[in-house]
This record gives C-alpha cells, structure tokens and sequence, in this order.
C-alpha cells in the first residue's frame, strides 16, 4: 500500500448507557476490531463513556429530584485521568497497534471530582495517553451538565499519519476554535458529536475544505431501547420512537467530499482509506494559515494557560 494512504475508522455505536465498566469493555473489543481490520485511528463518539445526556432536552429543569438523580448517575460512570478504564483502553490500544480518540464524561480530579467536562482522550498505539481536549463551551442545556474547558487543551499531536486534532460538536461552529487546530497544523480533524442532522453534514464539509484535511465526523446511532427502562425520564419521550439518534457519521476529504458514509441507524465501523497526499494538494488554492492568512491584517492567539 501507499506510504501515504492510512486507514482510519469511526465507531457508530451506542454505550452501554451510564455503565462505564461495560461501555469501556464494548471499547476496547471495537479497538481490537478495527486493528486487526488495518485501521491506524479510531475515534468515537461524544460523551461515548458512558453516554450522552440527552435528558437535559426533555426533563424539566423544575423536576430536580429526577435530575439530581441522573446527574449522580453520571458522575458515577465517569472517567478519571488516568483511572483502570484509561489503564484498559490505552492496553487495547497497545496490543491493537492503533490510536484511539474517544469521548468520555471526565471528573475534575484536580478538584472537587464532582464536576463533569465534555472531554476527548487521545491514545497513541503504544498505549500512552497523548493528551485530552476538554470541549471550550457546551451548548443549550448541556450547560447544566459540563463545565468550560480552556485553551490548554487545544492541543494537536504528532502521528506517523499526520497531525491529529479535534474539536467536540458545535464547538465546530466555532471560527476561532477552528482556526487554533488549523494554526496547530492539523491533518486528520475529528468532531465527535451529538449532531446528526443534515446541516451539520454540510458544515463538517465546509470544515474540511476551509481547513484542507480530513474530518472525521463521528456520532452516536442511539434507540430508545439503549436506554434501560428503569430510568424515568425515557417515558418523556413522545411518540412510537425507535432512534434517539440515527448517527449520520461520515469521513470527509480535504476538498470536502464525503468518502465514507453518512451511516444512518446503523450501529457499526465506519471505515474510509485516506491519502494525505492530498491534504498539500488541497492547500494550493487556498491555505487557510499559509498564503491567505494575511498576517499582517489579523492577529490569532490562543491563551493557554
């Protein structure tokens, strides 16, 4: 094969809802999958360990013995860095020879531990922690549920297979959160999600164009029957639904075409092979941090503390 061509996967798939031991086994045996399919990265979804809170849209903000309930709940699934489940991920990561990107619900340990931010852990394929972005702003409601992250998660890495970043859901939406991982150089985008309608599509298409890389898009595909039915606020829920979510996660090319997907309400590896031969190609045109950044009109800085 191509020195030059890298396959990468994303993994629509639910997590055992507000169980971390189980969703973060469930990880680790997709980790092991996608190696042994070649895959070099995989990235998963936001808040994957263990579980979007997709509750904060339809519970009532006034019912706060069911919110209290669940947000205790969520707390209590999730991960610490570094904890037993990171120690798991990052040995799957190992014996599969891949990295891993995977959104999770993180404790603030260098505190109260009973805070939540909306976090990506970047594992490389020797099974050490790379880094971690925590996401800068959540949106909505989401707000009573995650705290802010800063600018020193705004991190890229270093990979055999180009530089790596990413951003969490609508913080895509964000021109200057965008324009710190293009001034990090980044190649290979991923934007876990929560977002799967078709607008989103479009922005991860523009995303990937104005930034000349490739973007992995990656969501939860999510039913009602993911969620256990001894958790009141599923009876909120109106109609005969089937899917919570239907994922729509897709990989994207420098020039903006989609190469993988969409994948709708289907719970499965998205799988695409990439070229980064063509993440320079796509530069010669427009190059959003090179030739038509006009540094001598704007000035970008990312405070890091």
């Amino acid at each position: 094969m191509n020195s030059s061509i890298v396959k990468v996967a994303a993994a629509q798939v639910a997590p055992h809802f507000l169980n971390r031991e189980k969703t973060v086994e469930k990880a680790c045996d997709l980790i092991v999958e996608a190696g042994k399919n070649q895959a070099k990265l995989i990235v998963f979804p936001e808040a994957f360990i263990s579980g979007y809170p997709d509750w904060v849209w339809v519970v009532p903000n006034g019912n706060g013995g069911m919110l209290d309930d669940l947000y205790a709940q969520l707390v209590a699934s999730a991960i610490s860095i570094p904890d037993e489940s990171t120690q798991k991920i990052a040995q799957a990561a190992k014996d599969a020879g891949i990295y891993v990107a995977v959104g999770v619900h993180e404790r603030n340990t260098e505190a109260s531990g009973s805070s939540l931010y909306n976090t990506i852990i970047y594992f490389d394929d020797q099974g050490s922690i790379m880094g971690k972005h925590r996401k800068l702003i959540p949106t909505g409601g989401e707000r009573l549920i995650w705290g802010q992250g800063s600018g020193s998660t705004l991190s890229v890495f270093e990979t055999p297979f180009g530089k790596l970043g990413g951003l969490l859901c609508w913080e895509n939406f964000m021109p200057l959160a965008r324009q710190s991982m293009y001034m990090g150089g980044v190649q290979i985008h991923v934007a876990p999600t929560w977002d799967s309608s078709d607008s989103w599509l479009l922005s991860m298409q523009h995303i990937a164009r104005e930034g000349g890389m490739y973007v992995i898009n990656v969501c939860q595909a999510f039913r009602m029957e993911d969620i256990p039915d001894h958790f009141e606020f599923k009876k909120l829920y109106s109609g005969d639904r089937e899917w919570i979510n239907p994922g729509n996660s897709c990989i994207v090319n420098p020039r903006g075409e989609i190469i993988a997907g969409p994948l709708s309400e289907k719970q499965e590896l998205l799988y695409a092979e990439i070229d980064t031969s063509q993440i320079p190609a796509s530069k010669r045109m427009f190059d959003v941090t090179g030739h038509y950044a006009r540094p001598d009109v704007f000035n970008f800085s990312v405070n890091e503390e």
